[in-house]
């Protein structure tokens, strides 16, 4: 579920205080949280819209100021406009099947990396950064577990080159506080690139991703899955109800 989709539940009324409360009671007693959780999970309610409503536009004036920067420095990027996760095509930056930067690669970062680094840790925008997060994607050819490995040492080779250069472009200040958020991941072949007829494009598919993470928003999905939770149990009862009347009216006759 989105922030936006879950703020307009909220605005239209779409999911129940009263439920939620039931369903945390719940969690509760099934020892799925502790009391300590519950009292939180039911403090975070009362604030919940307001939380949203502030990540929402966080998040968009971050995406906004990175789409900025790399305009005026004219460079050319594929950065969702949504999530403002920026793409590396890993054509580009290592050999096929290796993990090792080529020349061309190193370039490209070079250009990308410091630009979007130093808009996350300014200081419009540091306080609310949880983390800056680099993963890395295969194609769909070959085994999972060779793939896992491959894309965790391209995610680590492109997080040991934003190290290596930390210092050509961040304050000394800034340097430790990029360590303290850099996270690194490696995906393997899941979840890949499909083109318009739905087919795995492979060249697009092998990827690193750097991405962000706002503080609030780990708070935010865990509401997010308890809502969904108490959505899918009432689909799950609606069902029911409507099988129960089709047998009664089938029984009927």
């Amino acid at each position: 579920m989105t922030y936006a989709r879950l703020k307009k539940l909220i605005e239209r009324g779409a999911y129940n205080k009263e439920d939620m409360m039931n369903k945390l009671d719940v969690f509760l007693m099934a020892n799925r949280i502790t009391e300590e959780q519950y009292q939180g999970y039911i403090a975070e309610m009362q604030t919940l819209p307001e939380k949203i409503d502030k990540i929402i536009g966080v998040k968009a004036e971050v995406v906004e100021a990175l789409q900025k920067e790399f305009e005026k420095k004219n460079l050319n990027v594929d950065i969702d406009p949504q999530t403002g996760a920026l793409t590396l095509n890993a054509n580009v930056m290592f050999d096929y099947d290796q993990a090792e930067l080529t020349d061309s690669g190193k370039m490209t970062l070079s250009m990308v990396l410091p630009t979007y680094c130093k808009v996350l840790l300014d200081d419009s925008y540091k306080k609310y950064l949880g983390e800056i997060i680099i993963d890395g994607y295969t194609d769909t050819d070959g085994d999972y577990s060779y793939n896992l490995e491959l894309s965790q040492k391209r995610s680590l080779a492109v997080a040991q080159y934003l190290l290596d250069i930390k210092s050509d472009f961040l304050k000394d200040s800034q340097v430790q506080e990029l360590k303290d958020c850099l996270t690194v991941n490696g995906h393997s072949m899941s979840d890949p690139v499909l083109d318009a007829d739905g087919n795995v494009d492979k060249d697009a598919s092998r990827r690193v991703e750097v991405k962000f993470r706002l503080k609030d928003e780990e708070m935010i999905q865990e509401l997010n899955k308890i809502m969904q939770g108490d959505s899918a149990e009432s689909d799950s009862t609606a069902q029911k109800k409507e099988k129960n009347q089709k047998e009664n009216q089938d029984n009927k006759q």
